[in-house]
């Protein structure tokens, strides 16, 4: 089973999208009585994708992250100084009459890195430790600030409870980090560092990829119905995802290219242009997701088939962009 989930994991560009049909098939025929169920789900599925993910991440890394000052304050500058208004307006200047698709564009912007910029990294040829510590510090402050940040830029548009997304924050993000921390902190007191990067930190991921696909079908599953009635709203969202990616990449690309050296500028990339859709989806759903609400989830659904792809993507050009690997 194992590696099945593995495998599942290194193979999201065509899991995704087979997730995002299977909950459109289901959706569209399934009763009111069977959305309302799916509905009741949401919550272990989010637990379940977030919390094995807060297992793998080293709270310790919070110390650590001061060492490479330059190359971290540069990635957080850019994480929230300068996507997040990208994000905002490419939000108004393809959805103007349409704030929850905006918002589905925004929420991302405000959560950046996941284990995919480490993951992204390894395979480029980058600066891991420093992928760790952007993890980790984006993520922290991802979370704090993400509730001014909605509230500064969409609270005419949209209904914001700040208590509420405080609260689902709180649930989503930094309750699982604690548990995860004490979780982590029991395993390495039953087993050795070695044995736990190498037998139990692998599983995790393909455990944090079941309540992706889960969350990703359901939120396909509660739209199909609007999806049917409107099938060119699909391709509305995918055109400025691929714009908004394509820019968050320039954006990083010039920035490691002036200011760093190729493991540095390759980790400054995948720490600024990753964001973290696991948690934007939670926050979209449990937050936002009543009516209207739920397109915010829908954009941040279609997301992982544009992140997972233009990652890969990026690994063949690094050699072109940071030259090779010095020998």
């Amino acid at each position: 089973m194992w590696n099945f989930l593995i495998k599942l994991n290194k193979r999201l560009v065509v899991v995704v999208p087979m997730m995002m049909a299977a909950g459109y098939l289901l959706g569209v025929n399934m009763e009111p009585k069977g959305l309302l169920f799916l509905k009741k789900i949401i919550t272990p599925l989010i637990f379940l994708m977030v919390y094995p993910m807060m297992i793998s991440l080293n709270i310790k890394h919070l110390q650590q992250g001061i060492k490479n000052v330059k190359l971290q304050v540069v990635t957080q500058l850019i994480n929230f100084g300068i996507i997040p208004f990208v994000a905002y307006g490419l939000g108004v200047l393809y959805f103007k009459d349409q704030p929850y698709l905006a918002l589905g564009l925004l929420l991302p912007a405000l959560l950046p890195t996941s284990g995919m910029t480490i993951s992204w990294t390894g395979f480029a040829g980058g600066n891991m430790a420093a992928a760790i510590n952007m993890t980790v510090v984006g993520l922290t402050l991802g979370a704090l600030l993400t509730p001014f940040y909605v509230v500064g830029m969409m609270g005419a548009e949209v209904a914001v409870d700040m208590g509420r997304v405080f609260g689902q924050i709180v649930v989503i993000v930094f309750l699982p980090m604690f548990l995860g921390y004490l979780t982590r902190q029991a395993l390495l007191a039953k087993y050795s560092l070695p044995v736990f990067k190498e037998r139990i930190a692998p599983r995790l991921p393909a455990l944090s990829t079941v309540g992706v696909l889960g969350i990703v079908f359901v939120a396909i599953a509660l739209k199909a119905k609007a999806i049917a009635a409107s099938p060119e709203l699909l391709l509305s969202i995918i055109g400025p995802l691929c714009v908004v990616y394509s820019l968050y990449y320039a954006l990083s690309t010039v920035a490691a290219r002036l200011f760093f050296n190729r493991e540095d500028g390759i980790a400054l990339v995948y720490g600024t242009a990753m964001r973290n859709l696991s948690i934007a989806m939670a926050i979209a759903i449990n937050a936002f997701g009543k009516g209207d609400g739920a397109n915010a989830a829908l954009v941040i659904a279609i997301a992982y088939i544009v992140q997972v792809q233009s990652a890969a993507w990026y690994v063949k050009l690094t050699d072109k962009i940071f030259g090779p690997v010095p020998q």
